[in-house]
């Protein structure tokens, strides 16, 4: 009885004490918010077409992992609303759905980076068990563990960009396409070239189309067949035609014009390839030196080695294919006009196949294009 009074006695001198603090302006006024301020949150997105797979982490913990609806927003409240004042981090993979999450994310304030999706650790059980939830977890904890680093982003204009110079490239693809189909339309019913149309470089001249329409098959369904092609072919042609002036526009423009005349100065480079590799690029000077550069292009070798045994491969998988086929393709027309670089191409085939040679030339290439672009 006399402890329940000790008690009773300590609580009534404790509020007395509060209350004289309170009255006398000491007291902080109690908040029921929770404070983040300094730490780190830690966030893996498995992105999808409607829906994202998400693992909050602190640092120490695994909070949570939900689905949500593929919009920054609603991820951006979610954090601001359970920790409030955190320094947000996040990562997905790179893929289908490009970079405005990127770009969005940076907007709402959340620190993302974009990931090669074979960079990302994996163990076995997570390659045998694989769902969207364990890989926003291993994103998440990978993140965490500062296992990942981010692939380069360029900006929104690069982006839009590289859009354009993509376009033309498939537009160049299917005019090919067209051709081989009329072409073997023309074999499977064995029509045959007039003797001013029997050289194959004076197909698709305006006379050659011209001959094309005038073809009558026996039938009305064959010659409308063969119309259509040409027409689509027309068509593709026109389309190529604007997006080459398209694209000469922007080489002129302020931002590439002089680095133009740069990459230009280099042997087998030309309008498209000129502006195609600035493009890609971006800016020359995030590469540290000429091996860097090979490796964005992926004109490096791979190896493979355990033991005693030693493999080396001629070209990684990895790198840019668009700029590896490109900068091939300029190998083979530089090595006809370059001396030095056709000496080059002369020796190599001594040794090894011309195929083969042609990615040394092209090595040779790349490191005189970093050259001109950086000095």
């Amino acid at each position: 009885m006399q402890w329940k009074l000790h008690k009773s006695q300590e609580y009534y001198n404790f509020e007395k004490l509060n209350l004289k603090h309170k009255n006398q302006g000491l007291m902080q006024p109690q908040s029921k918010e929770l404070n983040f301020e300094g730490q780190n949150i830690f966030v893996g997105i498995d992105v999808h077409l409607k829906s994202w797979n998400v693992s909050i982490f602190t640092e120490y913990l695994h909070h949570k992992t939900f689905q949500q609806p593929a919009k920054v927003e609603v991820l951006s409240d979610y954090l601001k609303l359970n920790f409030l004042n955190g320094i947000y981090h996040s990562v997905y993979e790179a893929g289908f759905s490009g970079l405005w999450i990127h770009y969005k994310l940076k907007e709402f304030g959340i620190d993302n980076i974009v990931v090669n999706p074979v960079d990302v650790p994996t163990t076995g059980k997570e390659k045998m068990n694989k769902t969207d939830k364990v890989d926003s977890n291993k994103l998440g904890r990978s993140l965490r563990s500062k296992e990942l680093h981010g692939i380069f982003t360029p900006t929104q204009e690069t982006m839009e960009n590289r859009s354009l110079i993509r376009v033309r490239g498939s537009i160049v693809k299917d005019m090919v396409r067209l051709k081989i189909k009329i072409k073997s339309m023309l074999h499977f019913y064995g029509i045959e070239y007039p003797n001013e149309f029997q050289n194959s470089s004076t197909h698709w001249s305006k006379r050659f189309m011209n001959w094309l329409k005038e073809i009558q098959f026996q039938y009305d369904s064959g010659t409308s067949a063969l119309n259509f092609l040409i027409n689509q072919a027309e068509q593709q042609r026109a389309l190529l035609l604007a997006t080459t002036k398209k694209i000469k526009t922007l080489s002129q423009s302020v931002a590439y014009d002089k680095k133009m005349e740069l990459i230009r100065s280099v042997p087998g480079i030309g309008l498209i390839t000129g502006i195609q590799f600035l493009i890609e690029i971006e800016d020359i000077k995030r590469f540290e030196n000429e091996d860097k550069f090979a490796s964005l292009i992926g004109i490096v070798p791979n190896c493979h080695s355990s033991g005693e045994v030693e493999r080396k491969g001629e070209m990684t998988p990895r790198g840019n294919n668009f700029l590896r086929t490109a900068l091939i393709e300029c190998a083979w027309k530089a090595a006809s006009i370059d001396t030095a670089l056709s000496k080059s191409y002369s020796d190599y085939c001594k040794r090894m196949e011309p195929n083969k040679a042609i990615i040394r030339i092209a090595r040779k290439l790349s490191n005189r294009i970093y050259c001109v672009l950086k000095n």
